[in-house]
């Protein structure tokens, strides 16, 4: 059984937390539309899912820091005739060390993917839904969205995007049918995440949890009626006590805990 009434497009989905989501929904019975780089990955992930629980799964290979990736991304669907109930941004990376020292062609590439494609898929997929009466968007932030983070600065800043663009547009369409959210986790164990930004997560000082809080956050943002989302009571904790203190310890203290600056 389907049950968003259409197929679950997830970006970011050959790993990590997307792959982590597309197993789960897969398993309950979802349609899906995997999106990312590497297409043997995908094809491979489509295969399993399928077999294994009798979905139909959609591939469509695309690199969203590339120009136009969203408009292909959504001609595909078009094409294909599938009607994307659910859309899940879970593409994007970060970048460790001084914000002098993230190359051009990187700073870049994050705006590209964790922003801009994440702001055109939204903007390209949620009229239809408005249309219908129905349908959910869910975008993959960050802890980092709540305050700068040293040594991860372009990084939060475009979580800090990610937040304020869901909590926008979730207001603007109240009363449509359709839900608009984003889900902040803290530290998730992914090793390519890491290694893809420079990050030795060992010097990291707070919780590292599984991609399964996520995708529980993201069950539970479905059920409720939430526009921001906090995995853990850890995470819903370091927000809260950001209240009570002061910018600069704010960002100062999430700095030492990512363990992201200067060597």
């Amino acid at each position: 059984m389907n049950r968003t009434n259409g197929h679950t497009l997830i970006t970011g989905a050959s790993m990590g937390i997307g792959k982590a989501i597309a197993e789960d929904f897969a398993s309950r019975g979802e349609n899906l539309v995997l999106v990312a780089r590497s297409k043997d990955r995908l094809d491979a992930l489509a295969s399993e899912l399928s077999s294994r629980h009798g979905v139909e799964v959609r591939v469509c290979s695309e690199d969203l820091g590339s120009e136009g990736a969203s408009g292909r991304v959504f001609a595909f669907c078009r094409e294909q005739g599938i009607e994307v109930g659910c859309l899940i941004n879970c593409a994007g990376f970060s970048f460790t060390g001084s914000f002098t020292a993230i190359p051009e062609e990187e700073l870049r590439q994050m705006a590209m993917v964790n922003m801009v494609a994440l702001a055109d898929m939204t903007r390209l997929f949620l009229p239809a839904m408005i249309g219908r009466g129905r349908g959910s968007i869910v975008n993959i932030a960050s802890l980092a969205a709540f305050q700068g983070v040293p040594g991860m600065g372009l990084y939060s800043a475009t979580k800090s995007f990610v937040v304020t663009l869901s909590e926008a547009i979730a207001e603007e369409i109240r009363g449509s049918g359709v839900r608009v959210f984003a889900v902040c986790p803290g530290f998730i164990d992914n090793a390519s995440f890491y290694d893809r930004a420079g990050h030795d997560s060992k010097r990291i000082l707070v919780p590292i949890s599984t991609p399964d809080v996520v995708v529980r956050a993201v069950r539970r943002g479905l059920a409720s009626g939430s526009t921001v989302v906090m995995p853990t009571l850890f995470d819903r904790l370091m927000v809260f006590t950001q209240r009570f203190m002061p910018r600069r310890p704010v960002v100062m203290i999430a700095g030492f805990f990512a363990g992201a600056g200067e060597k």
